[in-house]
This record gives C-alpha cells, structure tokens and sequence, in this order.
C-alpha cells in the first residue's frame, strides 16, 4: 500500500475534526467521553493543518541551484547581530554599534 498524499491525509483529517465537532455540539456530553471527543477533534484539526502545510511545502520545491544553508548566518551590519542586540540595554547596544562602527576595540577613555 501507498503512502497518501498530503492533501488527501488533509481532507480526512478535515472531515474527521468536523464530524467530531458536530457529534460534540449535537450531543452535549459533558463527561470523559466527552472530554475524549474534544481530545481526538484537536488532534485531528492538528493533522489538518500540518498535512496542508506539508502539501503548500510540496507544490513549490527549492531551487536546485540555490545554495545549501550551511554557511553561517551573516551577522548585521557593523557585526552586530539580531541576539547580541537583544540581549544588551539599548544604550549599551547603540554605544557598541557606534563603536564597531568608528573601529575601536570597545574601551572609552572615560
């Protein structure tokens, strides 16, 4: 057997959360099986969603002369990147993009 494909797992999925969803609201069970039908419904809402994900994903596949992502990520201008920014005090982040900026090596004559 075949696996399905990503949009047909996407509308199984779809239709099972809905036809859960109306046996919760026509039934109004308030108890553990009740609790279980919600359970089930979310997760198979959850299928939907990724399975929908995965066929958008399948229907526009990356370029083959596009290069792998195994370079670094490039740092912002002055060498600052986005985590350094924030993780300092916006004066501290401002004085140290000045800084690299004008090319000292950080220390003030202060």
């Amino acid at each position: 057997m075949s696996r399905p494909d990503a949009r047909t797992v996407a509308v199984v999925a779809a239709l099972g959360a809905l036809s859960l969803l109306v046996a919760l609201v026509v039934w109004r069970r308030q108890d553990i099986l009740g609790v279980a039908l919600a359970l089930c419904c979310v997760l198979l809402a959850t299928v939907a969603g990724v399975a929908v994900s995965a066929a958008r994903q399948g229907d526009d596949p990356e370029p083959a002369d596009r290069p792998g992502s195994a370079a670094p990520p490039t740092l912002m201008p002055y060498g600052v990147d986005a985590d350094t920014l924030d993780a300092l005090d916006s004066r501290d982040a401002l004085r140290a993009v000045r800084d690299r900026k004008r090319g000292s090596n950080g220390f003030s004559d202060r």
